[in-house]
């Protein structure tokens, strides 16, 4: 049975409220239903909200929810939903129902002690119904009306803010809204509210460093995520670092931090230097005015301003004419509220505002005053009228193409005596940058090769290329061996975009078939003496060397941006085509197409891999 002792607990729960708002407070030892007297063994049990059958013997008259803050103990503290419940038990109907086929002195005994349940539910737009149901037993067969109230516990899908609605199956909906995050955590007993907990900012003036330090009371290890605003409805930026230069602080400066999860979703705001004159000198420096050109519906002219700073300013802007000094265009005087700034992409807090009907002809200026504490004047912005420096630009203008043009000759001489040598040689060759040139020998080089590779190697030097031939380069191959020495040189064609050039000859033509057979029988393995001839000059592993990079830049499609092949008319040569290993390759006969091979090395390579020349 409820003692009475619970009933008046239950009245005085009702008049408890805090001071911020019409929330109760319960302790840990709450019960969970409270039944009035004439209602004994009240108990209240879970129930599916498909299974609520409407209880004949019992109505309910009215519902009446709210919310409770529960307390353990006053160590943390969460939601609770109360529902106090009016109802209203026919007698009639217990007396019919326990009358049938009884005795009379069992029939007193049943109507005395007849039970009899109340179901509620309730749920929030983003959950299915939950439903709690009270049993309970009549003592008195006169008891007509009587209370019940439940006190549920953190229910289910319910939040701060969260919308409520409350049934039964004999009463209507009623709707209840929790109470925000913001009026809980502005209680006493904020602190025992977990969803309250918000990191603590301290910020630290650093003179000797020149910063201001960020640190978070009670953080070591996990900081919170942090962001900086200019005025507590300004866009909040996020921090990095938590040091800030002093001369970037202002007086408006703000800071938010938060913990990064569902279950704190509060921030904390601290706004250090509000009252800190030490950083008024930081808003001075970074108030930037600037001044334009409008016009008005009537096409009259009128001056357009613009205001920007870290912080929104009060004071007063006017136009002036500038003499000796800036003398005010009286009555044209305009007011900076706090009010009418607006913040930009960047951060800054913007004021605009128009003079109407003003002579731009006479360069007219802005002052602006604003007032921190100490009223300040800055000043004069002032108007450029561009008409008078039409003619300024003109002259400027013409004298600017005449210099550039003296240039332009001065640099394209070069360029004319390299058309002129072009015309005297048969054609005109176009002419560009000049690269930087390797020349190869095919292997086992005889008199004649070694003195027609000589001879190309100056002529290539003579019409300014710079160019590297491996037989000027004998005691450098002999200090650094052939391979390296190779390898160095296709690193520094890389650098500059140059070509190198390689010389055929019969020889040179075979020894690349037998490499291509052997590289096709094996292309993993090492080169070894068995399927290339025994006797080599002490310079063939460069020309070996050279055949496995022209097969490793074929095969990424990009050998023929770096290589050219060069035959002398003079050398000897069956009719037989290219070995498949240089098709594909520029290949040019000289002298006869000594005009084509130029052309193709100053050019600087805008045709590579275009295909084979003859």
């Amino acid at each position: 049975m409820c003692p009475s002792g619970l009933l008046s607990t239950w009245l005085l729960l009702l008049t408890l409220h805090m001071s911020a708002c019409d929330l109760e407070v319960c302790g840990s030892d709450s019960p969970e239903v409270i039944c009035s007297q004439g209602l004994s063994n009240c108990t209240m049990e879970e129930e599916t909200f498909l299974t609520v059958e409407e209880n004949n013997s019992v109505d309910i008259q009215n519902l009446t929810p709210y919310f409770k803050l529960c307390c353990k103990e006053a160590a943390s503290c969460s939601l609770c939903l109360m529902i106090d419940t009016e109802i209203n038990i026919h007698v009639e109907v217990m007396e019919d129902e326990g009358h049938s086929g009884r005795g009379e002195e069992e029939y007193r005994d049943e109507i005395t002690n007849q039970k009899a349940s109340v179901s509620v539910c309730y749920y929030t737009a983003q959950t299915m119904p939950t439903c709690k149901r009270v049993e309970f037993t009549v003592k008195h067969t006169a008891l007509t009306q009587a209370k019940v109230s439940m006190l549920i516990t953190e229910p289910a899908g319910v939040t701060f803010s969260s919308e409520v609605i409350i049934y039964s199956v004999k009463s209507s909906h009623v709707k209840v809204a929790a109470p925000s995050l913001d009026e809980v955590c502005s209680m006493e007993l904020h602190e025992h509210v977990e969803e309250c907990q918000v990191p603590k900012i301290l910020s630290v003036i650093s003179k000797e460093r020149n910063q201001v330090e960020l640190h978070f009371a009670g953080r070591n290890e996990s900081l919170p995520s942090v962001c900086v605003q200019y005025e507590q409805n300004g866009t909040c930026r996020s921090l990095e670092r938590l040091t800030i230069p002093l001369y970037s602080v202002t007086t408006c400066m703000c800071f938010q931090a938060w913990d990064e999860d569902d279950q704190r979703p509060r921030r904390s705001r601290n706004c250090p230097f509000r009252n800190t004159k030490l950083f008024h000198r930081n808003i001075w420096e970074n108030v930037s005015v600037s001044v334009g050109e409008g016009l008005m519906s009537n096409s009259r002219s009128m001056l357009t301003w613009n205001v920007s700073a870290p912080c929104r300013l009060e004071g007063e802007v006017w136009p002036c004419q500038r003499d000796i000094s800036c003398k005010e265009v009286r009555g044209y005087r305009q007011q900076l509220a706090k009010s009418t700034w607006t913040q930009n992409s960047k951060g800054l807090w913007e004021k605009r505002g128009v003079f109407e009907d003003m002579d731009l002809q006479l360069s007219p200026c802005v002052m602006v005053k604003v007032d921190l504490g100490v009223p300040r004047e800055l000043g004069p912005f002032c108007f450029k009228n561009t008409d008078r420096w039409r003619w300024s630009v003109l002259v400027f203008g013409a004298m600017l193409i005449i210099c550039l043009t003296i240039i332009m000759v001065y640099l394209l001489h070069g360029f004319i005596k390299k058309w002129v040598w072009s015309w005297h040689s048969g054609g005109f060759v176009k002419v560009g940058r000049m690269c930087h040139v390797v020349l190869l020998s095919p292997p086992d080089v005889d008199a004649g090769v070694s003195e027609s590779v000589c001879q190309l190697g100056s002529l290539l030097s003579n019409h300014g290329f710079s160019v590297s031939v491996d037989q000027w380069s004998r005691k450098e191959q002999c200090t650094l061996g052939p391979l390296p020495w190779l390898h160095s040189q296709l690193l520094e064609l890389k650098s500059q975009r140059g070509r190198a050039v390689l010389i055929l000859n019969q020889k040179a033509l075979e020894r690349a078939e037998e490499w291509t057979r052997w590289y096709k029988k094996d292309m993993k393995t090492k080169m070894d003496s068995k399927g290339l001839p025994q006797r080599w000059s002490p310079y063939s592993d460069v020309f070996s060397a050279l055949l496995f990079i022209i097969q490793t830049d074929k095969e990424q499609g990009r050998a023929g941006e770096r290589f050219l092949l060069v035959k002398f008319d003079s050398y000897q040569s069956s009719n037989k085509g290219l070995p498949e290993l240089f098709q594909g390759l520029p290949l040019f006969h000289l002298p006869s197409k000594t005009r084509a091979f130029l052309s193709e090395l100053t050019v600087g390579g805008t045709e590579r891999g275009a295909g084979r020349r003859t």
